[in-house]
C-alpha cells in the first residue's frame, strides 16, 4: 500500500471495489456457463424420463388390447371391448410419441423399425380373434387362441419394449451422474473462489484502514496546532470584548432611557389618537344631526302644503257634495209626488190608464235608485269626513316633526360643545408630547457618544479578526481534507488518541 499513499481516498476506495467486482463477475461468469451446462443435462434427464414414460404407456396399452381381447372370448359380453377398443387408439399415439421423443437415438428407431411390424400384426390378431369370436362361437376363438401365436407376438413385443427401457435406463443414469458431477464441481468452484475473494478483499480493506488512519492521525495532528492558534487569536479578543461589555452597559442604560421615553410617547400618542377619533365621531355625529333636521324641516314644510292642498281639495268637494245632495233631494221628492199622482190617475182612469199605470211603476222604480244613490252619496260624504280626519293627524304629525326638528338642532349644539372640548384636550396632549420629544433628542445624543465608544472597540476586535480569519482558514482546509476522509475505524480512532 505504500503506492497508493499519493492516492486520493476515493481512488483507494475505487481500487478497493473493483477488486471484488473483478472477483464477482468472474464467479458470475463461472456460475453462468455453468447454469447452462447444467440446464441442458438436467433437459436431458428429463427427456429421458419422457421416453421412459411413453414406453411404459405402450406397453400397459398392449396389455389392455390383450386383456379386453381375453374377456371378449371368454364371455361374449360387449363391455369388455370398451377398454380394447381405447387402446387400440392410443397404442398408435404411444408408439408415434415414443418415435418423436427418439428420433435423436439411432438404435432406438432401428428398436422402432422392428417394432412396428409387430404391434400391427398384434392388432390384426386381436382383432381377428374378437371378430371370430362374434361370428364363429367361442370354441373358434380359444383354438386359434390356443395355438400360441398371439402370445409368442406379444412376448417379442414385450422383449422389444424391455430393450429400448433398458437402454433409456443406461441413458438416465450417465446423464444423472453428469448433473451430479456439474453440481459438485461448480459448488467446489463456487466455494473455493468466495474463499480466495475474502481473502484478497480483507487484505485490501486491512491496508486501506492503515492508510487512512495514519492519513486522518496526521489531518488530526495539524487540527490540533491550528486549535492552540485560534485559542490565543481568541484570548486577545476577549480582552477586547470586555471593554465592549462595558459599553454595551452604558448604551444599556441610554437604551432604558429612551424606552421609558418612548414608552411616554407611546401613551401620548395613543390618547391623542384616541381624542381624535372621539372627535371624528362627534364632527360625524353633529353632521349627520344637522342632515337629519334638514331632512325634518323639509318633511315638515312638504306635510304642512299637504294639509292646505287637502284642505283646500276637501272644502271644494265638500260644498259640490252639498249641491248634489240638494239637488238629489229635490228630484226624489218631486219623483215620489208625481209617481203617487200617476198611480191615482192610473186607478181611476181604469182600462184606460192601465198603460199610464205601469209607466207610473217605472217612475217609481226610478225614484227607488234615485234613492240609493243619495245613500251613496251619504257614504261619499262619511269618506270625506275621514278624509278630513286623516288631515287632522297628518297637521298633527307636522307639529311633531317640527317639535323634533328643535330637539335635533339642540343636538348639534351639544355636539359642537364636545367637539371644542376635544380640540382643547388635543393641543394639551400635543404640548406632552413635544415635552417628551425634547426628553429623547437628549438621550439620543448619549446614544451617539456610546456608539462611539463601540466603535473603537470594534476596530480592536476587527484587528484580532484578522488573525482568527486566518486560523480559520487553516482550519477550513484541514477540515476540508478530513471531510473527504472516510471515517475511521476503531484501530484508527486508536491512532489518534495516541497522537
Amino acid at each position: 500500500m505504500a503506492g497508493s499513499r499519493t492516492w486520493t481516498v476515493g481512488k483507494q476506495f475505487g481500487a478497493a471495489i473493483a477488486l471484488p467486482l473483478v472477483f464477482l463477475v468472474l464467479i458470475g461468469s463461472y456460475a453462468y456457463t455453468t447454469t447452462q451446462h447444467l440446464l441442458v443435462a438436467t433437459g436431458a434427464v428429463a427427456h429421458t424420463r419422457e421416453v421412459l414414460t411413453a414406453l411404459s404407456h405402450t406397453l400397459s396399452a398392449f396389455q389392455d388390447l390383450e386383456t379386453g381381447q381375453r374377456g371378449y372370448i371368454i364371455t361374449g359380453n360387449e363391455t369388455f371391448l370398451e377398454p380394447y377398443q381405447k387402446a387400440s387408439q392410443d397404442v398408435d399415439a404411444d408408439v408415434a410419441e415414443v418415435a418423436r421423443l427418439t428420433g435423436d437415438n439411432q438404435r432406438q428407431q432401428q428398436r422402432l423399425g422392428d417394432f412396428a411390424p409387430l404391434v400391427e400384426r398384434q392388432k390384426r390378431y386381436f382383432a381377428g380373434t374378437i371378430e371370430l369370436r362374434r361370428r364363429e362361437g367361442v370354441e373358434a376363438a380359444v383354438k386359434v387362441v390356443s395355438t400360441g401365436d398371439g402370445k409368442r407376438t406379444m412376448d417379442t413385443i414385450r422383449r422389444h419394449v424391455d430393450e429400448m427401457i433398458n437402454e433409456e435406463q443406461a441413458l438416465l443414469l450417465t446423464r444423472t451422474a453428469a448433473v451430479d458431477e456439474l453440481v459438485r464441481s461448480f459448488s467446489a468452484v463456487l466455494v473455493g473462489a468466495c474463499l480466495l475473494a475474502f481473502l484478497v478483499v480483507s487484505g485490501v480493506g486491512a491496508g486501506l484502514g492503515r492508510s487512512l488512519s495514519r492519513r486522518i492521525g496526521a489531518a488530526a495532528a495539524r487540527m490540533r496546532l491550528a486549535a492552540r492558534e485560534l485559542e490565543a487569536a481568541a484570548t486577545q479578543q476577549a480582552s477586547s470584548t470586555n471593554e465592549q461589555v462595558a459599553t454595551s452597559q452604558q448604551v444599556s442604560v441610554t437604551i432604558r432611557e429612551l424606552t421609558v421615553t418612548s414608552r411616554q410617547i407611546a401613551e401620548s400618542a395613543v390618547q391623542v389618537s384616541r381624542l381624535a377619533e372621539d372627535t371624528s365621531s362627534a364632527a360625524r355625529g353633529g353632521d349627520e344631526t344637522v342632515t337629519a333636521a334638514r331632512e325634518t324641516v323639509e318633511g315638515t314644510r312638504k306635510r304642512v302644503d299637504q294639509v292646505v292642498t287637502h284642505m283646500v281639495g276637501l272644502n271644494q268637494r265638500s260644498q259640490e257634495i252639498g249641491g248634489i245632495v240638494d239637488i238629489i233631494r229635490e228630484l226624489a221628492e218631486q219623483t215620489n209626488i208625481l209617481a203617487i199622482n200617476a198611480t191615482i190617475e192610473a186607478v181611476g182612469a181604469g182600462d184606460a190608464g192601465r198603460r199610464f199605470g205601469v209607466v207610473a211603476d217605472e217612475i217609481r222604480k226610478l225614484a227607488d235608485r234615485v234613492a240609493g244613490a243619495a245613500r251613496n252619496i251619504q257614504h261619499l260624504v262619511e269618506q270625506v269626513r275621514g278624509a278630513t280626519n286623516a288631515t287632522v293627524m297628518a297637521t298633527e304629525d307636522g307639529a311633531k316633526s317640527v317639535e323634533a326638528s328643535t330637539r335635533r338642532f339642540t343636538d348639534v349644539g351639544t355636539s359642537f360643545e364636545r367637539i371644542r372640548t376635544y380640540v382643547v384636550d388635543t393641543a394639551r396632549s400635543s404640548r406632552e408630547i413635544e415635552a417628551s420629544t425634547r426628553h429623547q433628542t437628549t438621550a439620543m445624543e448619549q446614544v451617539n457618544q456610546a456608539m462611539l465608544s463601540v466603535s473603537e472597540a470594534a476596530r480592536e476586535v476587527q484587528t484580532s479578526a484578522k488573525q482568527t480569519l486566518q486560523t480559520a482558514s487553516e482550519l477550513s482546509n484541514v477540515s476540508e481534507e478530513l471531510l473527504r476522509l472516510v471515517h475511521a475505524d476503531e484501530g484508527s480512532r486508536r491512532a489518534l488518541a495516541e497522537a
